[in-house]
């Protein structure tokens, strides 16, 4: 890797490692469109009207991402934007009144703890097309070949930095950490969770903060962290949530 670069809609060297380039802030590249109401529970985050990361929505209060989106940020110059598939129209606006980071995210230490809250200043307006995201159970075995869905707003080719208009769906399999581990450098820990749907297909610059979720239960199993850009066969690596339970609930109240 020559480097990792942590990505929003910029670039930051972190740290130069001799190995293959990874960058954090991720697109679903080859995913399909989804459809008006299928992803209740995914937000747009926005500076101005420019998206830079996804999220999901934990009730009305709520909205939880990853921390390397909002780290260094003032809650005032964020917007969480719900209720649209859709970049360009459609959707509810609402100012963000408080940004909490995990104590232990580090970015030099391969983003570990990669998660954060942010508090909407007006309670999210909730109805059948926005809902919240479902938590699984505190230290959930969720394991290789387990069937998940990722989307995003991330971009849908690279290099080429287009963001798609329409929202983004993609079917991917989780893989083992031993597997993520032997792919990557960077370090895989207990709370990471890596998915792969194979070579020319994952996430992107765009898709970071996004959620990762078990096919058949809608159960939020990883917040999109950092990989090798972009769909190039390597697993993607996320936050695992289920490692997170305690530290959500302790913090996402008020």
């Amino acid at each position: 890797m020559q480097a990792y670069i942590c990505v929003l809609l910029v670039s930051c060297v972190a740290s130069s490692l001799g190995a293959p380039q990874l960058d954090i802030g991720s697109r679903v590249i080859n995913g399909e469109n989804a459809s008006p109401g299928e992803i209740p529970y995914i937000v747009s985050l926005r500076r101005g009207n420019s998206h830079f990361c996804g999220g999901s929505i934990l009730n009305a209060n709520w909205v939880i991402t990853a921390a390397h989106c909002v780290v260094s940020t003032s809650a005032s110059s964020v917007t969480v934007v719900t209720g649209t598939t859709t970049l360009n129209a459609g959707g509810n606006k609402y100012s963000v009144s408080r940004i909490i980071n995990h104590s232990g995210y580090s970015a030099a230490a391969s983003w570990r703890n990669d998660i954060a809250l942010l508090k909407v200043a007006s309670p999210i307006q909730l109805s059948s097309s926005i809902q919240p995201v479902k938590l699984p159970a505190a230290n959930k075995n969720q394991g290789a070949g387990l069937p998940v869905l990722v989307s995003g707003w991330g971009y849908s080719s690279y290099p080429g930095w287009t963001l798609p208009n329409n929202l983004q769906k993609l079917n991917l399999q989780l893989v083992s950490n031993e597997d993520c581990q032997s792919r990557h450098t960077g370090n895989i820990y207990e709370t990471s969770v890596c998915a792969s749907a194979g070579n020319g297909k994952g996430v992107c610059n765009g898709d970071s903060g996004g959620p990762l979720v078990e096919a058949s239960s809608g159960e939020l199993v990883g917040i999109v962290s950092w990989g090798r850009p972009c769909a190039v066969g390597y697993p993607d690596v996320y936050t695992r949530v289920a490692k997170y339970i305690d530290w959500i609930n302790a913090n996402a109240v008020n």
